[in-house]
């Protein structure tokens, strides 16, 4: 009976339309108040890295209170949790509300540790009478040994929703920097991955903490969304809009799309399953990116 409550609820549950996830201080209350002003997508209320170990009570005392701000204007709202159990404990007791749309988890290695989550999560959602299955997962990889295991984490529960590779963590675990010729393997394996479940791919090839550089960011972003990843995380205001933009499709992708449905459906007609375009051969894989291009546009129109 719970199975099926769970996998009706889920049935009935989008994938989220998540171009850029911004990072914020659950602790810093300036930083709560104005970020949903910001644009993003959807706010991270961080209880992991950017607390201190002394200030991290605190930060989930107040958490009722982020979360009710940071989705004033409909932005997804996600916390991310600690790794080390004493702290995980806490944090889910904290999160584990209404409003709360999803739970970061950091440095995810195994899909035990995820199903370990999930049966937490599960039972703080019956105890609080909160709908099963609503508060999803995103998966941050940020150690080798994970890659071994993306498969297994990527299908480790229903609740997740979106994988995304830790690139300065992962880089410090194999003594390494956040440089494209490191980064670019891993990030193909999250993306291939997610895919394979389903999942949103999140990332950039690159350091996530390299904000000031917008130029450099806005090339990486959109080689990212060219490699097939749907949108990134950003640790600061800045970056939002550029992510955003990036991970969107432009008047022109959009006025391709169109015509390639609308050539599609002339060469369906003629009993043709591939025709010619711009010079260009088009058969269903394009026609799939097509559609998916006018389905980006619109959900980016309709704000979801």
């Amino acid at each position: 009976m719970i199975k099926d409550t769970f996998a009706a609820v889920e049935s009935a549950m989008a994938v989220p339309r998540w171009r850029s996830l911004l990072f914020v201080p659950a602790h810093v209350a300036r930083f709560v108040e104005t970020a949903h002003e910001r644009g993003a997508d959807g706010v991270i209320l961080d209880l992991e890295d950017s607390v201190p170990q002394d200030q991290k009570g605190e930060a989930r005392r107040q958490l009722p209170e982020c979360v009710a701000k940071v989705g004033r204007k409909g932005a997804s709202v996600l916390v991310r949790v600690n790794r080390g159990l004493r702290a995980l404990a806490a944090d889910l007791d904290a999160a584990v509300m209404a409003g709360v749309d999803a739970l970061v988890l950091p440095k995810a290695d195994s899909a035990e540790w995820v199903l370990e989550i999930a049966n937490t999560v599960s039972e703080l959602e019956r105890e609080r009478n909160l709908a099963p299955g609503r508060i999803r997962f995103l998966a941050q990889i940020e150690t080798p040994g994970a890659l071994q295991r993306l498969a297994a984490i990527a299908s480790a529960h229903p609740r997740m929703v979106a994988m995304a590779l830790g690139p300065e963590d992962f880089s410090a675990a194999v003594g390494g920097s956040p440089e494209f010729d490191l980064l670019l393997s891993p990030n193909l394996s999250v993306l291939f991955a997610a895919r394979a479940a389903g999942l949103l791919p999140l990332g950039f090839i690159g350091s996530i903490g390299e904000f000031s550089d917008t130029h450099k960011l806005r090339k990486t972003a959109a080689h990212a969304r060219c490699l097939g990843f749907a949108g990134a995380l950003a640790i600061h205001p800045t970056q939002v809009a550029i992510i955003n933009e990036a991970f969107s499709p432009s008047a022109q992708e959009l006025e391709w799309a169109r015509r390639v449905v609308a050539a599609e459906k002339d060469a369906a007609g003629r009993g043709r399953g591939a025709f010619a375009l711009d010079g260009k051969m088009v058969d269903a894989p394009v026609v799939q990116r097509a559609r998916e291009i006018i389905a980006m546009g619109t959900k980016a129109e309709l704000g979801v």
